[in-house]
């Protein structure tokens, strides 16, 4: 039994919490009950009319890698269509949810607490499809892995608005996907409502939730992963591997340029929270694929005391300050945007590296999610 009551354990114990006739289900792997039932099995056995099921990047089963959905078909679990809405926003996104039926949206995927992992950009693109057909719209609420005491990093830009970030909020923002659908749905109108998490307090540490851990992608493997990624997922827009194609993804961070003077350095920071590991680590794909690199591991000694958007910030100052001439960006071709911009949420992170210059007050001390709200809605406290 979990201490924590699920949205979705809460509907499938009380269909009567959800109105519509033809439902679709938006999820993916980690869409299931504490007992790892999944959830599009446990709603039809209780009842809930489910009629269509959605999937978001990486897939319905998880298969796909970054960049890429699955084929759409048949659920083999319970013979409902899967239509995949991965790269789709707008008229197509329009026309993909009209031609399944539904009239109700439902979203249960497990998101982690940084605004440059898609999931919660497909809710709100789903929210904004949903406005414009006239559709209801509900999010199951799960518990923000990383907690919601903290927010931290700078606001979006909304010039850099992309997938990667539709709204202004900060890079981690300590909202449940529930919250944040309200937030997003002041500009937007939906019909919206939230069945909320149970027994999720801001401070508890998914550990304390009694949940189990579902991988929410194949490059996430674990709580500790997500916990570092709000920083390191940044050097995705780098010429250095983020640990893709290894065991421990966004933990490793190496190069083949790097040497043993970027563990000595960063430890010779005090940075809070963390320390570095001196290693080498070959990817089996993705940058540097087959290429025995050098770099750090992070280990997290003290989960409330670290800031991973600071720390990022610092590692890759001390990598671009140690190799002018080998660090690049990704991206800037042919008028098209850094990718480093897109996930930073603006261009003053690259271009304070690029002068030299220290970034590390482009991140202001962490704050209270309430704080960048502008009178949004907090659901849990």
């Amino acid at each position: 039994m979990s201490y924590v009551r699920t949205g979705i354990e809460r509907l499938a114990a009380d269909p009567g919490l959800l109105k519509g006739d033809r439902i679709g289900l938006i999820t993916n792997p980690t869409g299931v009950l504490p007992d790892l039932t999944p959830g599009a099995t446990a709603l039809r056995s209780a009842g809930v009319p489910l009629t269509a099921l959605f999937s978001p990047e990486h897939g319905m089963r998880g298969t796909a890698q970054a960049g890429s959905g699955e084929r759409e078909g048949l659920d083999p679990s319970t013979g409902l269509p899967v239509f995949d809405t991965y790269d789709k926003d707008g008229r197509a996104l329009d026309d993909l949810v009209a031609s399944s039926g539904v009239d109700t949206l439902v979203f249960d995927i497990s998101d982690i607490g940084t605004r440059f992992y898609t999931y919660v950009w497909t809710m709100h693109d789903l929210i904004a499809s949903a406005a414009r057909l006239g559709l209801r719209f509900a999010v199951l609420d799960r518990p923000n892995p990383l907690g919601g005491t903290v927010a931290e990093g700078p606001l979006l830009d909304p010039a850099y608005a992309s997938f990667v970030g539709r709204a202004a909020v900060p890079v981690r923002h300590g909202l449940t996907a529930g919250e944040l659908a309200l937030s997003v749905n002041r500009a937007i109108g939906a019909d919206l409502r939230v069945i909320t998490a149970e027994g999720w307090r801001r401070d508890m540490p998914f550990e304390a939730t009694g949940l189990p851990w579902v991988m929410p992608s194949v490059n996430m493997p674990t709580g500790e992963t997500a916990l570092v990624y709000p920083g390191t997922g940044l050097f995705e827009g780098t010429n250095l591997s983020e640990g893709r194609g290894t065991t421990r993804p966004f933990e490793l961070i190496g190069a083949p340029y790097l040497d043993g003077r970027f563990a000595a350095g960063l430890n010779g920071l005090g940075l809070p929270g963390v320390r570095f590991r001196d290693t080498w680590f070959t990817p089996t794909f993705h940058k540097h694929a087959g290429v025995a690199v050098r770099g750090v591991q992070l280990h997290v000694h003290d989960r409330r005391a670290f800031r991973p958007v600071l720390t990022a910030l610092s590692m890759l100052h001390l990598a671009r300050t140690l190799h002018p001439e080998d660090f690049a960006w990704h991206g800037g071709e042919n008028g098209e945007p850094y990718f480093a911009d897109l996930l930073w949420g603006s261009d003053s992170l690259r271009h304070r590296l690029d002068a030299g210059e220290d970034p590390a007050d482009l991140c202001p001390p962490p704050g209270h999610p309430e704080v960048w709200l502008d009178g949004g809605t907090l659901l849990y406290r």
